[in-house]
């Protein structure tokens, strides 16, 4: 299986996370993924929690990372298997998952949670001067329907 990586600089600007976003999709649409499916609205949500926990806690620029499978060296067929993301930041300090709590207006907390839940693992480890925070989708992970299962005929009654 080949891997094929595209990366992007992102500046110290949260206005960067918006750019990540559109880039991601544009990378996911040339490699044959459907920017509204579900696997790619994960990639998306998950690189806006990464770039903007670098871009805010660091104040400095990250380098955000894409490394996508492709079976059969075309990347027109789509990527298959683990996905990778990775963002790169100056900081060495480690990411901790917070948990925002009952607080249900809090606006932030729970960005690294997300990941945790939306991924098939993700860590983080020293990189040069900085650290390297990454984390694995699976793309043939498919939704599951939470009424597959449901007895219409009891509910009807």
């Amino acid at each position: 299986m080949q891997v094929l990586q595209v990366q992007l600089a992102v500046q110290a600007d949260p206005s960067e996370v918006g750019r990540a976003r559109r880039w991601v999709r544009s990378r996911l649409l040339n490699h044959g993924v459907d920017p509204d499916a579900p696997m790619a609205e994960t990639v998306v949500l998950v690189v806006s929690e990464l770039v903007t926990n670098a871009v805010v806690h660091t104040g400095c620029p990250a380098v955000l990372r894409l490394c996508l499978p492709v079976a059969d060296g075309s990347a027109q067929a789509g990527p298959c298997g683990l996905l990778r993301v990775e963002v790169a930041d100056a900081s060495r300090t480690a990411p901790a998952p917070r948990h925002a709590g009952a607080d249900e207006d809090a606006t932030n907390g729970r960005g690294l949670e997300l990941v945790e839940l939306l991924c098939e693992r993700w860590g983080w480890y020293p990189d040069g001067s900085g650290k390297r925070v990454w984390c694995e989708i699976d793309t043939q992970v498919r939704p599951v329907d939470p009424m597959a299962g449901a007895d219409w005929a009891a509910l009807a009654q």
